[in-house]
């Protein structure tokens, strides 16, 4: 799930075969205490089915579905899910799924903390607390690798 006006990744699972049943849990799980958006834009696939529908309608989830053969339709995720095999999958082994998750989880804090958008103007979708956010003229930055170094987050040192 990526919310759509600060590009930041909310919830992400994996597993081998989604079906139903997986994508309602999914939902109840990025949605804690029925907090939740009011619209969710999926695709028409079957894996969508009623267990999927009812747990969104349980929160007050509104689902968009888009149109047959229209990517553009919900250009912010497949950008994203782009993003994530160019960027991530395609250098690294996946070994299972916990090992699928670690990476991802690593990747997404990367996504949402360090990697500037352009769609939401260089600006990351969730400036962490107490970070710099302007350009100090003389002071130090200090690269951090990110998946062993596969990306860099780059900050001003204290």
């Amino acid at each position: 799930m990526i919310e759509h006006s600060s590009r930041r990744v909310v919830h992400i699972g994996v597993t081998r075969n989604p079906t139903d049943a997986w994508l309602a849990q999914q939902v109840r799980e990025a949605t804690p205490f029925g907090v939740g958006p009011r619209f969710l834009i999926c695709d028409n696939d079957a894996k969508y089915g009623l267990q999927f529908t009812h747990a969104t309608e349980g929160v007050g989830i509104e689902i968009i579905h888009t149109p047959y053969f229209t990517p553009k339709a919900n250009a912010i995720c497949e950008r994203f899910i782009g993003s994530v095999r160019r960027e991530c999958l395609d250098f690294i082994l996946i070994l299972g799924e916990t090992h699928g998750r670690r990476i991802l989880r690593e990747y997404i804090t990367f996504f949402n903390e360090a990697q500037p958008h352009q769609g939401i103007e260089q600006w990351i979708p969730v400036p962490p607390e107490g970070r710099l956010l302007t350009y100090p003229v003389h002071q130090k930055i200090v690269a951090y690798p990110i998946l062993g170094g596969l990306h860099h987050d780059y900050q001003y040192a204290a």
